[in-house]
């Protein structure tokens, strides 16, 4: 098997040949040799763990084409130059911290704390001045009251002759949050601090291009917010409300929401300029050193209650009662945030923990069952099934699982599968699966014992198998004893017509009997069974392929019988024959049809055929390992693998027949006129057989949220495709966009199904609407 190795800085994936059962310790070196990183240095994370050295890939559940995050972690170490980079700082201001910025905008500054204690005087404020202050990340204003003003002599100002006053006044404001008095002061320069608003400002008195203070909820609209700077674009008024359009800025970069609907027109404040402390009157210093009596309206802490506190509320109060009182027996999750009183709890609590973290009972985990940073992972079940043999079971592809499923049928589809040729061949068994032809990756015989069987699988793991080609001898399942986790066994016992073997039998046109079997009375009306045969058969016989596994058409079972087999134990024995329109693979028309659609090997995603972990030789033996023995999985002897086509060189590449469309689909196609676009770019795979040709429709009609073949179609105005039922969903949670694109479909929007688009799928892939 393989597994991808991904850069998180540069996204570069690739692919690396491992097994199973490989070392962490050992990836990295083979993560080395692709990336030039020292394992040292590498960090390697799946699924959000960090992969331990002590661990191997079998541990972390890591499977075949899984992407392994790689983090390179930088070597330090000291060189002249960072010694140089050094900044020296003078004798005499010791202690003193340096922060660089530069700006090309602004100026270039380069500041320090100043240890001196010793409040300064500014020409527009005074100690115990409440103002405006605005916070450095949101840009929000708020009531603050100056304690202390410091000349940061540290400053080294070099400024262009726009600068405005607010940047060359060169003090540092220590100003505390009003409302919180007891939190460390803020210290922000005169950009950020202006005389308090309190005059309001009329409606009727507001005009375009006006700079207010107004109050704005940028997650919540029409809700109480905070206090911005706003810039009015646009009023509405007319006979039932009144409107206003602006532009608010946030943040200290001074970020801007355009056209933002303001809800709160009766709370208008004027932006008070600066005023020189030279110019103050006595009435303007009792009211700016005065702590304004009514405070401005600020956000709701909960909007599910508005802030009443009379009113039970599970969001802002105890999460089971909803009581607010007692807030001292209140008590936060760590992990959820939610509050709860400790008597509420089950079972109660008589006081706080005095532990530094709290869980709740839903968020609370099993300590045991946390890995923590560095620690071993917990001893499985599934650990222990690593057996403890040398042989290196891990690298093949009979130990990965299926990373696609088929969805163009449901998994009891009788027939062909739609998009499937006869003659189409897959290099491993979980390939067969994948694809819907035969979806157990092991066993022999799909069915239901109350259905029938959908398809077997010929492998020549029975002695008493014989078959002919057209007509074949195919031996019941079971009877065996398989445990230890063994793929096969001697006959040990009897067969039963149970189960898989009940479900073969259900496909003959015939009355079921148990005792002593039945004979079809038309054999051709029977339930058909999609044979595959495997490269295992061919040693027994000439029909199989050399390499892989052939979906080899349609079959009908004739008759089945029990009767004792070579082991001397009774077997069911079921006789089936090929009826299926479409010439075998191993006959003239078949190998012709074959080379006309271009069916070559299908090999799994980044498969490469040889892996480097692997012995040619059996061990203990100078035997050479056959396909058989490795399974096809990790050889090395290249003559037994058919050659692909990035490998061929030299080689003369036949002409491929191009898949031609029947009347019947070129009629549909045309009469879909709203997707001609979408349908022409399909075409294009038409010169690569049939098999690319429907593979590139199912990806262009694939609905975006089922993530399945659009059914009952709908195509929007925007010329996207969405199944109906998926777009009554959408209308459902209030969305009424394209969710392909987003463009705006409307309330009323009329969903008329597409029935010509329909019409094609269903023709293309007949069976894919059952179940649906």
């Amino acid at each position: 098997m393989h597994v991808l190795v991904r850069t998180m800085n540069s996204g570069v994936s690739v692919a690396i040949p491992t097994s199973r059962t490989t070392k962490i310790s050992h990836l990295k070196t083979l993560v080395e040799k692709k990336f030039d990183v020292k394992p040292e240095n590498q960090r390697l994370f799946f699924a959000g763990k960090q992969l331990e050295n002590q661990y191997s890939l079998f541990d972390y559940s890591i499977n075949i084409n899984d992407v392994i995050q790689l983090m390179v972690m930088a070597s330090v170490t000291r060189t002249n130059s960072t010694k140089k980079s050094v900044m020296k700082v003078p004798k005499n201001l010791k202690n003193k911290t340096y922060i660089q910025s530069c700006s090309t905008a602004t100026s270039s500054v380069i500041r320090k704390d100043n240890i001196e204690n010793i409040s300064e005087e500014s020409k527009y404020f005074k100690l115990g001045d409440y103002v405006d202050i605005r916070d450095y990340e949101y840009g929000v204003w708020y009531m603050g009251k100056i304690v202390k003003i410091k000349k940061d002599i540290s400053v080294e100002i070099v400024q262009p002759l726009s600068a405005s006053q607010e940047e060359r006044d060169g003090l540092i404001y220590f100003v505390e949050d009003a409302g919180a008095p007891k939190n460390p002061p803020a210290e922000v320069t005169l950009k950020d601090i202006r005389p308090y608003s309190t005059e309001n400002l009329p409606f009727d008195q507001l005009k375009i291009n006006d700079k207010v203070l107004m109050n704005y909820n940028t997650e919540h609209p029409k809700e109480r917010g905070y206090w911005y700077d706003v810039q009015v674009k646009q009023i509405k008024v007319n006979r039932r409300n009144r409107e206003v359009i602006g532009d608010v800025t946030l943040g200290t970069n001074k970020a801007v929401l355009t056209n933002c609907q303001l809800m709160f027109l009766d709370d208008i404040l004027k932006i008070k300029p600066y005023k020189l402390v030279a110019e103050r009157t006595e009435e303007d210093d009792a009211i700016m050193q005065t702590m304004p009596s009514v405070e401005r309206a600020g956000a709701l802490t909960c909007t599910e209650c508005k802030d009443n506190i009379n009113k039970l509320c599970v969001d802002c109060g105890c999460t089971i009662c909803g009581g607010k009182e007692d807030e001292e027996k209140q008590i936060l999750c760590d992990e959820c945030n939610d509050g709860f009183h400790i008597t509420c709890l089950s079972p109660p609590l008589s006081e706080i923990p005095e532990d530094d973290e709290w869980f709740c009972p839903t968020c609370k985990n099993d300590e045991n069952e946390i890995v923590k940073a560095g620690g071993k992972l917990k001893a499985t079940k599934k650990k222990k099934l690593a057996s403890t043999s040398k042989r290196d079971w891990g690298k093949g592809m009979a130990c990965v699982g299926r990373t696609k499923k088929c969805n163009i049928v449901p998994p009891n589809h009788f027939g062909a599968i739609p998009g499937v040729e006869v003659g189409t061949t897959w290099l491993f068994r979980v390939q067969v699966s994948e694809s819907g032809i035969h979806r157990p990756p092991v066993g022999g015989i799909h069915g239901r014992d109350n259905q029938g069987a959908f398809s077997i699988v010929l492998s020549g793991g029975y002695e008493d198998d014989i078959d002919n080609g057209e007509e074949f001898m195919y031996t019941g399942s079971g009877g065996r004893d398989l445990s230890g986790n063994k793929r096969t066994a001697l006959q040990s016992c009897d067969q039963e017509l149970t189960r898989n073997n009940r479900a073969l039998a259900l496909n003959c046109n015939a009355e079921i009997n148990d005792k002593e079997g039945a004979t079809a009375v038309d054999w051709k009306k029977g339930k058909p069974v999609r044979v595959v045969r495997n490269y295992k058969l061919h040693k027994h016989s000439k029909y199989a392929p050399e390499v892989g596994n052939r979906y080899d058409g349609l079959y009908k079972v004739t008759k089945y019988y029990p009767e004792v087999g070579k082991s001397g134990f009774i077997i069911w024995r079921f006789v089936l024959k090929r009826d299926d329109p479409v010439p075998a693979p191993w006959t003239a028309k078949g190998k012709k049809r074959i080379a006309q659609l271009g069916l070559e090997i299908i090999y799994p995603e980044n498969y490469m055929p040889s892996t480097g972990l692997d012995n040619t030789k059996l061990p203990g033996s100078n035997k050479k390992r056959t396909l058989q023995d490795t399974d096809m999985e990790n050889n090395k002897t290249d003559k037994h693998l058919p050659k692909r086509k990035d490998e061929e060189k030299g080689s003369k590449k036949k002409a491929k027949i191009q898949y031609k469309l029947e009347i019947v689909g070129e009629e549909l196609i045309k009469a879909d006129a709203a997707n001609k676009k979408y349908w022409d770019y399909c075409k294009e795979m038409l010169k690569d057989g049939k098999k690319a040709f429907l593979d590139r429709v199912e990806e262009t009609f694939m609905c975006i949220c089922c993530q399945d073949i659009v059914y009952e179609p709908i195509t929007l105005n925007c010329s996207h495709n969405i199944c109906k039922g998926c777009l009554k969903r959408s209308f459902a949670s209030k969305v009424y966009q394209c969710p392909s694109c987003r463009a705006e479909l409307g309330k009323t929007y009329l969903m008329n199904m597409n029935i010509k688009l329909a019409n094609t799928l269903l023709y293309f892939f007949p069976g894919y609407i059952t179940g649906r």
